[in-house]
Protein backbone atom coordinates (compact mmCIF):
# COMPACT_ATOMS: atom_id res chain seq x y z
CA UNK A 1 0.00 0.00 0.00
CA UNK A 2 2.82 2.51 0.10
CA UNK A 3 2.34 5.70 -2.12
CA UNK A 4 -1.22 4.39 -2.60
CA UNK A 5 -4.61 5.47 -1.02
CA UNK A 6 -5.82 3.04 1.39
CA UNK A 7 -9.10 1.70 -0.71
CA UNK A 8 -10.18 0.78 2.51
CA UNK A 9 -9.74 2.89 5.69
CA UNK A 10 -12.27 3.29 8.88
CA UNK A 11 -12.02 4.85 12.33
CA UNK A 12 -12.53 3.22 15.20
CA UNK A 13 -13.51 6.13 17.65
CA UNK A 14 -13.04 4.95 21.22
CA UNK A 15 -15.85 5.80 22.99
CA UNK A 16 -15.97 3.69 26.42
CA UNK A 17 -14.34 5.46 29.31
CA UNK A 18 -16.60 7.04 32.05
CA UNK A 19 -14.85 10.37 31.86
CA UNK A 20 -15.44 10.99 35.40
CA UNK A 21 -12.78 13.79 35.85
CA UNK A 22 -14.82 16.11 33.38
CA UNK A 23 -18.13 15.91 36.34
CA UNK A 24 -21.41 16.05 35.10
CA UNK A 25 -24.15 13.14 35.16
CA UNK A 26 -23.45 11.55 31.67
CA UNK A 27 -20.10 10.30 30.70
CA UNK A 28 -18.09 13.33 29.09
CA UNK A 29 -18.47 11.88 25.31
CA UNK A 30 -22.61 12.43 26.17
CA UNK A 31 -22.24 15.95 27.35
CA UNK A 32 -23.73 18.14 25.21
CA UNK A 33 -21.65 20.87 23.70
CA UNK A 34 -23.75 23.38 21.60
CA UNK A 35 -26.82 21.59 22.05
CA UNK A 36 -25.38 18.51 20.72
CA UNK A 37 -22.77 15.32 22.64
CA UNK A 38 -19.23 15.33 22.22
CA UNK A 39 -19.26 11.80 20.76
CA UNK A 40 -21.96 12.73 18.07
CA UNK A 41 -19.73 15.67 16.66
CA UNK A 42 -16.79 13.42 16.79
CA UNK A 43 -18.35 10.65 14.45
CA UNK A 44 -19.91 13.21 12.72
CA UNK A 45 -16.14 14.45 11.30
CA UNK A 46 -15.34 11.15 10.04
CA UNK A 47 -18.70 10.14 8.65
CA UNK A 48 -18.83 12.67 6.58
CA UNK A 49 -14.95 12.63 5.41
CA UNK A 50 -14.49 11.76 1.76
CA UNK A 51 -11.29 9.60 2.70
CA UNK A 52 -13.09 7.54 5.71
CA UNK A 53 -15.24 4.32 4.65
CA UNK A 54 -16.64 3.52 7.69
CA UNK A 55 -16.64 4.66 11.69
CA UNK A 56 -17.17 1.64 14.11
CA UNK A 57 -17.90 3.26 17.57
CA UNK A 58 -16.42 1.31 20.36
CA UNK A 59 -18.37 2.22 23.81
CA UNK A 60 -19.29 1.28 27.03
CA UNK A 61 -21.70 -2.20 27.34
CA UNK A 62 -24.11 0.21 29.97
CA UNK A 63 -24.59 3.32 26.65
CA UNK A 64 -26.24 1.42 24.71
CA UNK A 65 -29.11 3.56 24.75
CA UNK A 66 -27.31 6.88 24.84
CA UNK A 67 -24.98 5.70 21.93
CA UNK A 68 -28.06 4.79 19.43
CA UNK A 69 -29.13 8.21 20.46
CA UNK A 70 -26.31 10.22 20.00
CA UNK A 71 -25.68 8.58 16.94
CA UNK A 72 -28.87 8.53 15.34
CA UNK A 73 -29.31 9.54 11.84
CA UNK A 74 -25.55 9.40 10.96
CA UNK A 75 -24.26 8.01 7.54
CA UNK A 76 -21.85 5.46 8.08
CA UNK A 77 -21.80 4.34 11.40
CA UNK A 78 -20.83 0.27 12.07
CA UNK A 79 -22.86 -1.30 14.96
CA UNK A 80 -20.70 -0.51 18.43
CA UNK A 81 -18.20 -2.97 19.79
CA UNK A 82 -17.81 -3.26 23.66
CA UNK A 83 -15.01 -2.20 25.17
CA UNK A 84 -12.33 -3.70 27.71
CA UNK A 85 -11.71 -2.30 31.22
CA UNK A 86 -8.50 -0.01 29.43
CA UNK A 87 -8.19 1.66 26.34
CA UNK A 88 -5.59 -1.21 24.72
CA UNK A 89 -8.37 -3.41 25.35
CA UNK A 90 -10.76 -1.01 23.78
CA UNK A 91 -9.36 -0.95 20.77
CA UNK A 92 -8.55 -4.44 20.23
CA UNK A 93 -11.92 -5.21 20.92
CA UNK A 94 -12.55 -2.34 17.75
CA UNK A 95 -9.88 -4.21 15.93
CA UNK A 96 -11.25 -7.75 16.21
CA UNK A 97 -14.86 -6.81 14.90
CA UNK A 98 -13.05 -5.71 12.15
CA UNK A 99 -11.46 -8.52 11.33
CA UNK A 100 -14.18 -10.52 11.40
CA UNK A 101 -15.86 -8.50 9.00
CA UNK A 102 -13.35 -8.48 6.42
CA UNK A 103 -10.20 -6.17 7.30
CA UNK A 104 -9.66 -2.62 6.17
CA UNK A 105 -6.65 -1.82 4.55
CA UNK A 106 -5.82 1.27 7.23
CA UNK A 107 -7.38 2.44 10.73
CA UNK A 108 -7.63 5.79 12.27
CA UNK A 109 -8.11 5.56 16.34
CA UNK A 110 -9.09 8.64 17.22
CA UNK A 111 -10.39 9.25 21.18
CA UNK A 112 -14.09 10.28 21.24
CA UNK A 113 -13.53 13.43 23.50
CA UNK A 114 -11.36 15.22 21.12
CA UNK A 115 -14.18 16.48 19.44
CA UNK A 116 -12.87 19.48 17.40
CA UNK A 117 -10.35 17.69 15.28
CA UNK A 118 -10.87 19.35 11.56
CA UNK A 119 -10.66 17.32 8.27
CA UNK A 120 -7.63 18.59 6.95
CA UNK A 121 -5.91 17.00 10.11
CA UNK A 122 -7.89 13.49 9.11
CA UNK A 123 -6.68 13.91 5.83
CA UNK A 124 -3.06 14.49 7.46
CA UNK A 125 -3.67 11.28 8.81
CA UNK A 126 -4.71 9.33 5.43
CA UNK A 127 -1.98 10.93 3.53
CA UNK A 128 0.24 9.73 6.63
CA UNK A 129 -0.54 6.31 6.16
CA UNK A 130 0.61 5.92 2.62
CA UNK A 131 4.10 5.81 3.05
CA UNK A 132 4.25 4.52 6.81
CA UNK A 133 3.00 1.67 8.63
CA UNK A 134 2.11 3.80 11.67
CA UNK A 135 1.23 7.56 11.64
CA UNK A 136 0.71 9.93 14.52
CA UNK A 137 -0.33 14.03 15.05
CA UNK A 138 2.65 15.66 17.19
CA UNK A 139 3.04 18.88 18.47
CA UNK A 140 6.34 20.77 19.19
CA UNK A 141 6.50 21.43 23.73
CA UNK A 142 6.62 25.42 24.14
CA UNK A 143 7.38 24.93 27.47
CA UNK A 144 10.59 24.28 29.54
CA UNK A 145 10.06 20.59 30.79
CA UNK A 146 11.76 19.54 33.61
CA UNK A 147 12.30 15.85 35.08
CA UNK A 148 11.66 15.45 38.86
CA UNK A 149 12.29 12.91 42.02
CA UNK A 150 10.20 11.67 44.31
CA UNK A 151 9.91 14.47 46.50
CA UNK A 152 9.32 16.99 44.29
CA UNK A 153 12.33 18.47 43.42
CA UNK A 154 13.80 19.13 40.04
CA UNK A 155 16.39 17.21 38.65
CA UNK A 156 16.65 18.45 35.57
CA UNK A 157 15.92 20.20 32.82
CA UNK A 158 14.92 18.17 29.07
CA UNK A 159 15.72 19.30 25.98
CA UNK A 160 12.02 20.24 24.84
CA UNK A 161 13.79 20.33 20.52
CA UNK A 162 13.02 16.87 20.41
CA UNK A 163 9.87 16.24 22.74
CA UNK A 164 6.82 16.08 21.19
CA UNK A 165 3.01 16.10 22.31
CA UNK A 166 0.61 13.34 20.77
CA UNK A 167 -2.55 13.49 19.76
CA UNK A 168 -5.37 11.60 18.09
CA UNK A 169 -6.38 10.35 15.26
CA UNK A 170 -3.37 8.03 14.45
CA UNK A 171 -3.05 6.41 11.83
CA UNK A 172 -2.23 2.48 10.87
CA UNK A 173 -1.89 0.05 8.58
CA UNK A 174 -4.74 -2.32 9.89
CA UNK A 175 -2.42 -5.73 9.90
CA UNK A 176 0.62 -4.72 11.54
CA UNK A 177 -1.73 -2.95 14.30
CA UNK A 178 -3.90 -6.16 14.79
CA UNK A 179 -0.80 -7.83 15.00
CA UNK A 180 0.73 -5.89 17.52
CA UNK A 181 -2.10 -5.80 19.47
CA UNK A 182 -2.45 -9.42 19.77
CA UNK A 183 1.10 -9.93 20.99
CA UNK A 184 0.46 -7.26 23.64
CA UNK A 185 -2.10 -8.99 24.75
CA UNK A 186 -0.74 -12.72 24.91
CA UNK A 187 2.77 -11.00 27.15
CA UNK A 188 0.41 -9.83 29.49
CA UNK A 189 1.56 -6.11 28.37
CA UNK A 190 -1.17 -3.91 28.98
CA UNK A 191 -1.14 -0.32 30.50
CA UNK A 192 -0.10 1.13 26.48
CA UNK A 193 -1.33 4.56 27.00
CA UNK A 194 -1.62 4.66 22.94
CA UNK A 195 -1.93 2.37 19.95
CA UNK A 196 1.49 4.11 18.47
CA UNK A 197 3.36 2.58 21.94
CA UNK A 198 1.75 -0.64 20.85
CA UNK A 199 3.56 -0.35 17.81
CA UNK A 200 6.34 0.91 19.11
CA UNK A 201 6.53 -2.14 21.66
CA UNK A 202 6.31 -4.64 18.79
CA UNK A 203 9.28 -2.91 16.79
CA UNK A 204 7.17 -1.18 14.26
CA UNK A 205 8.72 2.37 13.09
CA UNK A 206 5.78 4.99 13.61
CA UNK A 207 6.47 8.56 11.57
CA UNK A 208 4.83 11.50 12.52
CA UNK A 209 2.43 14.74 10.95
CA UNK A 210 1.61 18.14 12.31
CA UNK A 211 -0.77 17.92 14.62
CA UNK A 212 -3.47 21.31 15.75
CA UNK A 213 -3.08 22.82 18.89
CA UNK A 214 -7.36 22.89 18.36
CA UNK A 215 -7.98 19.61 18.83
CA UNK A 216 -7.68 19.06 22.31
CA UNK A 217 -8.87 15.99 24.62
CA UNK A 218 -11.47 17.24 27.29
CA UNK A 219 -10.70 15.63 30.73
CA UNK A 220 -11.68 18.25 33.23
CA UNK A 221 -14.85 20.40 33.92
CA UNK A 222 -12.43 23.36 32.97
CA UNK A 223 -11.92 21.91 29.63
CA UNK A 224 -15.76 20.81 29.23
CA UNK A 225 -17.10 24.72 29.89
CA UNK A 226 -13.96 26.01 27.32
CA UNK A 227 -14.90 23.68 24.63
CA UNK A 228 -18.89 24.48 25.20
CA UNK A 229 -17.70 28.60 24.01
CA UNK A 230 -15.29 26.51 21.07
CA UNK A 231 -17.33 25.03 18.16
CA UNK A 232 -17.93 28.07 16.38
CA UNK A 233 -14.70 30.75 18.02
CA UNK A 234 -12.45 29.33 15.75
CA UNK A 235 -14.63 29.41 12.52
CA UNK A 236 -14.77 33.39 11.42
CA UNK A 237 -16.02 33.14 8.25
CA UNK A 238 -19.73 33.64 8.44
CA UNK A 239 -22.05 33.22 5.72
CA UNK A 240 -25.68 32.79 4.52
CA UNK A 241 -27.36 31.43 1.30
CA UNK A 242 -30.69 31.18 -0.05
CA UNK A 243 -32.77 28.54 -1.43
CA UNK A 244 -36.37 28.33 -3.39
CA UNK A 245 -38.32 25.50 -4.74
CA UNK A 246 -41.75 25.31 -6.74
CA UNK A 247 -43.64 22.07 -7.16
CA UNK A 248 -46.89 21.40 -8.82
CA UNK A 249 -49.64 19.08 -7.17
CA UNK A 250 -50.85 16.07 -8.96
CA UNK A 251 -52.01 12.69 -8.41
CA UNK A 252 -51.32 11.07 -4.72
CA UNK A 253 -52.22 11.16 -1.27
CA UNK A 254 -49.74 12.83 0.62
CA UNK A 255 -47.02 15.23 0.02
CA UNK A 256 -43.25 15.23 1.18
CA UNK A 257 -42.73 17.93 3.31
CA UNK A 258 -39.20 18.58 5.16
CA UNK A 259 -38.90 14.60 5.13
CA UNK A 260 -42.20 14.59 6.55
CA UNK A 261 -45.19 12.58 4.76
CA UNK A 262 -47.97 15.04 5.29
CA UNK A 263 -51.45 13.40 4.43
CA UNK A 264 -53.16 15.51 1.32
CA UNK A 265 -55.77 15.06 -1.25
CA UNK A 266 -53.06 15.53 -3.98
CA UNK A 267 -48.86 14.61 -4.72
CA UNK A 268 -46.40 16.71 -5.66
CA UNK A 269 -44.66 16.10 -9.05
CA UNK A 270 -40.96 15.70 -9.69
CA UNK A 271 -38.00 13.82 -10.53
CA UNK A 272 -37.47 12.59 -7.38
CA UNK A 273 -39.80 12.68 -3.96
CA UNK A 274 -40.55 16.60 -4.92
CA UNK A 275 -39.78 17.74 -1.41
CA UNK A 276 -39.93 21.36 -1.56
CA UNK A 277 -38.69 21.75 1.80
CA UNK A 278 -35.61 19.75 1.83
CA UNK A 279 -34.69 21.19 -1.83
CA UNK A 280 -34.68 24.41 -0.83
CA UNK A 281 -32.62 23.81 2.46
CA UNK A 282 -30.35 21.95 0.05
CA UNK A 283 -30.08 24.76 -2.40
CA UNK A 284 -28.80 27.37 1.02
CA UNK A 285 -26.22 25.16 1.84
CA UNK A 286 -24.50 25.22 -1.66
CA UNK A 287 -25.24 28.67 -1.76
CA UNK A 288 -23.36 29.58 1.08
CA UNK A 289 -20.65 27.44 0.15
CA UNK A 290 -20.66 29.00 -3.78
CA UNK A 291 -20.79 25.54 -4.43
CA UNK A 292 -23.63 25.63 -7.11
CA UNK A 293 -27.22 24.57 -6.99
CA UNK A 294 -29.09 21.35 -6.26
CA UNK A 295 -29.59 20.62 -10.32
CA UNK A 296 -25.69 21.03 -10.54
CA UNK A 297 -25.34 18.03 -8.40
CA UNK A 298 -27.94 15.88 -8.89
CA UNK A 299 -28.97 16.67 -12.06
CA UNK A 300 -32.96 15.76 -12.89
CA UNK A 301 -31.83 14.19 -15.93
CA UNK A 302 -29.90 11.37 -14.55
CA UNK A 303 -32.42 8.53 -13.91
CA UNK A 304 -30.89 7.32 -11.21
CA UNK A 305 -32.33 10.43 -9.03
CA UNK A 306 -35.34 9.52 -10.35
CA UNK A 307 -38.31 8.97 -7.14
CA UNK A 308 -35.23 9.54 -5.00
CA UNK A 309 -35.61 10.60 -1.43
CA UNK A 310 -34.71 14.11 -0.98
CA UNK A 311 -32.58 13.75 2.56
CA UNK A 312 -29.80 12.10 0.27
CA UNK A 313 -29.61 15.45 -1.22
CA UNK A 314 -29.76 17.56 2.16
CA UNK A 315 -27.10 15.37 3.44
CA UNK A 316 -25.00 15.35 0.61
CA UNK A 317 -24.88 19.59 1.16
CA UNK A 318 -24.32 18.94 5.11
CA UNK A 319 -21.34 16.68 4.43
CA UNK A 320 -20.28 19.69 2.11
CA UNK A 321 -19.49 21.91 4.71
CA UNK A 322 -18.26 19.34 7.57
CA UNK A 323 -15.46 18.78 4.23
CA UNK A 324 -14.74 22.15 4.57
CA UNK A 325 -14.29 21.77 8.13
CA UNK A 326 -17.07 24.14 9.11
CA UNK A 327 -20.32 23.90 10.86
CA UNK A 328 -23.76 24.70 10.43
CA UNK A 329 -25.02 27.68 12.53
CA UNK A 330 -28.89 28.05 11.82
CA UNK A 331 -31.46 26.41 9.39
CA UNK A 332 -34.72 28.59 8.34
CA UNK A 333 -37.26 26.98 6.21
CA UNK A 334 -40.86 28.76 5.01
CA UNK A 335 -43.32 26.92 3.42
CA UNK A 336 -46.07 28.48 1.00
CA UNK A 337 -48.90 27.11 0.70
CA UNK A 338 -52.74 27.05 1.27
CA UNK A 339 -53.02 23.36 1.74
CA UNK A 340 -52.06 20.91 3.56
CA UNK A 341 -51.83 22.38 7.20
CA UNK A 342 -47.94 22.76 8.47
CA UNK A 343 -48.79 23.60 12.14
CA UNK A 344 -49.79 19.37 13.16
CA UNK A 345 -46.48 18.75 11.01
CA UNK A 346 -44.00 21.16 12.03
CA UNK A 347 -42.41 19.54 15.15
CA UNK A 348 -42.26 16.40 13.40
CA UNK A 349 -40.66 18.14 10.60
CA UNK A 350 -37.81 19.98 13.07
CA UNK A 351 -36.61 16.58 14.47
CA UNK A 352 -36.67 15.59 10.73
CA UNK A 353 -34.20 17.94 9.24
CA UNK A 354 -32.20 17.95 12.86
CA UNK A 355 -31.34 14.12 11.62
CA UNK A 356 -31.11 14.62 8.32
CA UNK A 357 -28.25 17.13 9.05
CA UNK A 358 -26.81 16.36 12.69
CA UNK A 359 -28.17 20.47 13.41
CA UNK A 360 -30.35 20.57 16.89
CA UNK A 361 -33.35 21.38 16.59
CA UNK A 362 -32.85 24.68 18.61
CA UNK A 363 -31.46 26.12 15.72
CA UNK A 364 -33.54 25.15 13.48
CA UNK A 365 -36.88 27.28 12.27
CA UNK A 366 -39.84 26.00 10.54
CA UNK A 367 -42.73 28.04 9.42
CA UNK A 368 -45.26 27.93 7.30
CA UNK A 369 -47.41 31.22 5.55
CA UNK A 370 -49.97 31.64 2.56
CA UNK A 371 -50.09 33.90 -0.18
CA UNK A 372 -53.54 35.36 0.46
CA UNK A 373 -54.97 33.07 -2.21
CA UNK A 374 -52.88 34.94 -5.07
CA UNK A 375 -50.84 33.32 -6.96
CA UNK A 376 -50.59 29.58 -7.93
CA UNK A 377 -50.01 28.53 -4.41
CA UNK A 378 -53.63 30.56 -3.41
CA UNK A 379 -54.92 28.63 -6.32
CA UNK A 380 -54.02 25.86 -4.37
CA UNK A 381 -52.16 24.46 -7.61
CA UNK A 382 -49.00 23.61 -6.03
CA UNK A 383 -46.86 24.41 -2.88
CA UNK A 384 -43.20 26.64 -2.67
CA UNK A 385 -40.67 26.77 0.02
CA UNK A 386 -37.89 29.55 0.46
CA UNK A 387 -35.12 28.47 2.91
CA UNK A 388 -32.14 29.87 3.98
CA UNK A 389 -28.63 28.67 5.97
CA UNK A 390 -26.15 30.68 8.27
CA UNK A 391 -23.07 28.45 8.03
CA UNK A 392 -19.35 29.10 9.66
CA UNK A 393 -16.47 28.58 7.77
CA UNK A 394 -12.61 28.70 9.13
CA UNK A 395 -11.22 31.86 7.80
CA UNK A 396 -9.46 32.06 3.94
CA UNK A 397 -7.52 34.47 2.13
CA UNK A 398 -8.94 34.86 -0.93
CA UNK A 399 -6.47 32.83 -3.69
Amino acid sequence: MTGEAPQNCVAIVVAAGRGTRAGGALPKQYQLLAGEPVLRRTLQLFASHPDVTAVLPVIHSADSGLFAETARGLPKILAPVFGGATRQASVRAGLAALTAHGAPDAVLVHDAARPHASPALVARAVAAVRIAPAAIPVLPVTDTVKSLDAAGQVTGTLDRSILRTVQTPQAFRFAPLMAAHVAAAAAGVEALTDDAAVMEWAGHPVATFEGETTNVKLTTPEDMERAARAPFQDLADVRTGTGFDVHAFGAGDHVMLGGVAVPHAFGLVGHSDADVGLHALTDALLGALCDGDIGAHFPPSDPQWKGASSDRFLAHAVEKVAARGGRIAHLDLTLICEAPKVGPHREAIRAEIARITGVPASRISVKATTTEKLGFTGRREGIAAMASATIRLPWEEDA
